[in-house]
């Protein structure tokens, strides 16, 4: 039996908004806080109460030069205790700034370089079950370097970070033999894969819409339903 809607341009996820009953922060951190949020799935329905980080959301960058290779930037995260082959990312904590605009500057900060031809590779929620952030992945194009007075002093965990550059048929093999890890790289070293089949025809443009983002989210009034 078939997905409804399988194989048709609408099949795809949708926002969904349920009343909403209350909300209450339990904890504010230095980066994202832990809400607790209390809703009815249907109208009159019992009251469910859900913990999450509420989060502001990021933006990552798969990096393609002109060899077929893309990017990768080994760094230390310490709740998994690991050092991760990652690709440039960061968090969305400029007030006004543009998606694709802290993408390039994520990536100038993190890997000292800039891109001329930037496209959307591929959306994520990366734990919706316990967090609200959505993260954007581009693939840029087209590299350049930040002029050495300009490049970013990197601290803490960045301050370690090696650059490798590895052919994407390299990557995919170590996605898939589980030899990386972090979720913003293996989902964008796989999309990348495919979308090379077509010459990265088909992908969108940088400046592409991007309403699953929380702060594109309309305001839900308290104890009102929203019509999908």
């Amino acid at each position: 039996m078939g997905l409804p809607g399988a194989g048709s341009a609408a099949f795809g996820d949708e926002q969904s908004p349920r009343r909403l009953l209350g909300t209450t922060t339990v904890y504010e951190g230095r980066v994202w806080d832990v809400v607790s949020e209390q809703f009815s799935l249907t109208d009159g329905g019992e009251p469910i109460t859900r913990d999450f980080i509420q989060h502001p959301g990021a933006v990552a960058v798969l990096v393609l030069n002109d060899d077929g290779q893309v990017l990768l930037l080994r760094q230390y995260r310490h709740p998994v205790r690991m050092a991760l082959w990652e690709i440039p990312a960061g968090l969305l904590d400029e007030d006004g700034e543009e998606f694709v605009d802290a993408a390039a500057r994520e990536l100038a900060e993190e890997a000292d370089l800039t891109a001329r031809h930037w496209h959307v590779l591929v959306d994520l929620f990366l734990s919706p079950g316990s967090s609200s952030e959505a993260l954007r992945v581009y693939l840029a194009r087209g590299i350049g370097d930040v002029p050495e007075a300009d490049r970013h002093t990197r601290t803490h965990e960045e301050a370690e970070i090696e650059v490798q550059w590895v052919d994407l048929d390299a990557a995919v093999d170590a996605v898939l033999e589980g030899r990386i890890h972090s979720p913003s790289a293996v989902a964008a070293i796989l999309a990348a894969r495919v979308a090379r089949e077509n010459g990265y025809a088909d992908l969108r443009p940088a400046t592409t819409p991007w309403p699953e983002h929380p702060s594109q989210h309309a305001t839900w009034p308290r104890g009102a339903v929203l019509e999908g």
